[in-house]
């Protein structure tokens, strides 16, 4: 077997006819109005139908980076200063 091929066999949730193969892939979304590609992506893919399952992490990590907010300071709200407890005196030890 290569060492490319995972040990564990996944049947597919479509077909179940078909074993899910790791292969990278050039995947392809919409950001607003423009297409994104992004090659060597992982993919899940059956060997009878076809089917692609992403994989998740690398979704995650792409998610990240294509939000619009990445990157940017997180700007922290400024809190009241907390009250000072008032300090009560020791007694005394002898």
């Amino acid at each position: 077997m290569p060492e490319s091929e995972p040990l564990v066999r996944l049947q597919c949730n479509e077909c179940s006819a078909g074993v899910m193969h790791l292969q990278m892939i050039t995947y392809f979304t919409w950001l607003g109005d423009e297409l994104i590609t992004v090659p060597n992506f992982p993919a899940w893919i059956c060997d009878v139908c076809g089917r692609r399952e992403y994989d998740q992490k690398a979704r995650l990590w792409l998610t990240a980076l294509l939000n619009p907010e990445s990157g940017k300071k997180v700007s922290r709200k400024q809190l009241p200063p907390r009250a000072q407890k008032p300090h009560s005196p020791r007694p005394a030890t002898d």
